[in-house]
């Protein structure tokens, strides 16, 4: 009997999913419990409920205060935010005045962020209470325009392409070796047309607006002071915030290991920029800035929303987050516009593994730009490779929500991004562990069997920067750094870029410690212009172990389109591949080199005890305009007039050689 009465008062799931109270813990459970103990039940109650009453009273009474204060804050919730935020700005503005008053060049960074923000305020604001008064106005102006469109188009494309012929004229009548990316850039173009689904439906508006867009956008960063200068401070910035995942990493690791050991110096920066960027997502900032992207690639382009939002969404998170931005919608989506969203994926980076990159020592401004470039030619080469056939559902939509964290406070957001980056760093470390072993593995076997027919070092590098090398040229590579930068494009195709990328900085760190350019017929460093050109093309997720990630990703948001997806994801990896290296046609293109200075005065403040770049390239100078006569040497040109120039050659000697070293 006990045991009868115990199974009839356990708790099941079924219960608690109905509401059912447990007979054990209830009002009857209890009377019942103190009429078997002869205890005076009615009359307890009783006490209790007055004691009960007289409680709640007291409480009641106590939390009026409370209770009126939260029914005011509700009824006055718009009066008391502006108050707030009235209050919040005058302090700001106090903070700012004192800051610029006491360094102005210091505060700079300050007054630009604060012009930005204060300008997409007001310009809110603007649109908020006179956009429509204004478009209204304008509609007279707007009708003149459209009805003059026609002829009005062709004039501004030919006025465009004669500015752009002119241009291209002028500055590469000074470095002929520009022709050379230009030429690589429209081989591609060209490439990519042939290898199109449907020729007679490409939308050439997409095209030319993609690739106009990726040039402004380069020439801005590449040519212009003000671009080189923003995107410089932005990279030395990320740079800056970067090394606070040191405080984080030597407490867990300590000091020996994360200065030691690559996993713990690099690795955990991903941890850190995986937990930012959950944050600025939290927060509303990452929404914001894609939105504003896509809107501009969509009103220029004509494409549809949902990809440009995937496709802008890609410059800041990886191939399989991305399309989460847009995920109601991809089970709707035509197969053009899921290769549009497949190749934004593989032409862009994330941004955490972006700072790894950085680490590495790999140019910071020149990451961001290939990023955000990548954008509009991923999207104007996803619809040259696979033209729009179908109907959009959301071609005429004005509004497409933006999917967004369900975190309920920062703390959980920042803590979420943390747990999120675990896998990923054990993914790039599995990764890293796997394909270098791998590789291993094939350089033996490649030895092993080119050892055979006497081809001593036969390896997988080799063999790629035989096959890639006239690409690599074709990008703008010289002929002697081609093979080395061909071998780097081989290893991300088949590999992956962040092999590429920790073996191109090596050859960076050897340029700038000032090496020598050749160990016998082995190269230990490309020119700076190979180096930028390397850095865009291998700039994207392309490679073939990303076919699997893409795929595993998006099929498992809408299982039922993996026939499509899978039809034309080597399209997209190919668009993918195809875009990197437009992107680093356009860095040959732009590229300005780097100008050394006056070697006169370098030597006479260098310190020759150790080497640099600028050395090195002083030495060559220096080199070339000596003679050696007779055991004796003399110098030519300008340094004929430095009566140092002996002790100087002397100095180079020690580190270089030359044959007029042995005067």
């Amino acid at each position: 009997n006990e045991l009868l009465e115990m199974e009839g008062n356990q708790i099941t799931l079924d219960s608690l999913e109905k509401g059912t109270d447990n007979p054990a813990f209830s009002f009857e459970g209890e009377k019942r419990h103190f009429e078997e103990c002869g205890g005076p039940y009615s009359e307890s109650q009783e006490e209790r409920r007055e004691g009960e009453g007289r409680f709640s009273s007291y409480c009641r009474k106590a939390l009026q205060p409370a209770s009126k204060a939260k029914h005011f804050c509700k009824a006055h919730a718009k009066v008391l935010r502006r108050v707030i935020l009235g209050l919040l700005g005058v302090a700001y503005l106090c903070y700012f005045i004192v800051a610029c008053y006491l360094n102005f060049q210091r505060a700079l960074a300050l007054v630009v962020i604060t012009a930005v923000v204060a300008f997409f305020i007001c310009w809110g604001i603007f649109k908020k209470h006179c956009g429509a008064k204004v478009l209204l106005l304008l509609h007279p102006i707007g009708k003149c325009f459209q009805k003059s469109w026609r002829w009005l188009k062709w004039l501004l494309w030919v006025a465009l392409l004669v500015g752009l012929i002119v241009w291209l004229v002028l500055d590469t009548g000074r470095n002929p070796e520009q022709l050379i990316s230009l030429g690589g850039f429209c081989f591609l173009v060209l490439f990519l047309f042939a290898c199109s689904k449907h020729h007679g439906a490409v939308s050439w508006r997409a095209v030319f607006w993609g690739l106009g867009l990726e040039f402004l956008f380069g020439l801005f960063v590449l040519r212009t002071t003000p671009g080189t200068q923003a995107f410089q401070w932005l990279g030395d910035q990320i740079q800056y915030f970067l090394s606070y995942t040191t405080a984080g990493s030597s407490f867990v690791f300590g000091n020996t290991l994360i200065e030691e050991v690559f996993a713990f110096q690099t690795l955990p920066i991903i941890v850190f920029f995986s937990c930012v960027m959950s944050i600025l997502y939290y927060l509303g900032v990452m929404q914001w800035l894609i939105l504003k992207i896509s809107w501009l690639l969509q009103v220029s382009m004509g494409t549809s929303p949902t990809e440009t939002l995937s496709v802008a969404g890609n410059i800041f998170v990886g191939q399989t987050e991305a399309p989460l931005l847009i995920r109601p919608y991809l089970a709707d989506m035509t197969r053009s516009e899921i290769h549009a969203v497949m190749t934004g994926g593989f032409s862009t980076i994330a941004g955490s593994v972006m700072g790894a990159y950085i680490s590495f020592g790999i140019d910071a401004a020149s990451l961001i730009a290939a990023s955000v470039m990548a954008a509009p030619c991923a999207l104007a080469m996803a619809k040259l490779v696979y033209p729009e056939v179908e109907e959009s559902k959301f071609k005429g939509k004005a509004n497409i929500r933006l999917s967004s964290g369900e975190e309920r406070n920062i703390l959980e957001a920042a803590s979420n991004g943390a747990a999120a980056s675990v896998g990923l760093v054990a993914n790039i470390a599995a990764n890293l562990i796997a394909f270098l072993a791998v590789l291993e593995f094939i350089n033996a076997a490649l030895r092993w069997l080119g050892d055979m027919v006497d081809i001593k070092d036969l390896s997988f590098q080799v063999i790629c920067s035989y096959v890639l090398m006239p690409v690599a040229f074709l990008m703008g590579a010289d002929w002697a750094d081609s093979p080395v930068v061909a071998e780097l494009l081989g290893i991300k195709i088949f590999l992956n870029e962040f092999v590429a990328y920790q073996q191109l900085a090596t050859y960076k760190k050897n340029r700038l410690m000032g090496l020598e350019e050749w160990d016998g017929s082995r190269k230990q460093w490309i020119s700076e212009r190979a180096e930028s050109i390397t850095t865009f093309a291998l700039c994207g997720f392309a490679n073939l172990s990303s076919i699997g990630i893409t795929l595993g990703g998006l099929a498992s948001m809408v299982p039922q389109r993996k026939s499509d997806l899978a039809s034309v994801v080597l399209r997209a990896l190919l668009t993918g591949i195809c875009v990197s290296m437009l992107n680093a046609c356009l860095a040959g293109l732009l590229h300005v080199p780097t100008q050394v200075g006056d070697c006169a005065t370098f030597f006479s403040t260098a310190n020759f005890s150790s080497t640099s770049y600028t050395m090195y390239t002083c030495c060559k100078q220096l080199f070339a305009s000596s003679v050696l006569q007779n055991g004796s040497v003399s110098f030519q040109g300008s340094w004929a007039e430095q009566e140092n120039s002996g002790l100087w050659l002397t100095e180079c000697c020690v580190h270089y050689n030359h044959t007029s070293c042995a005067g």
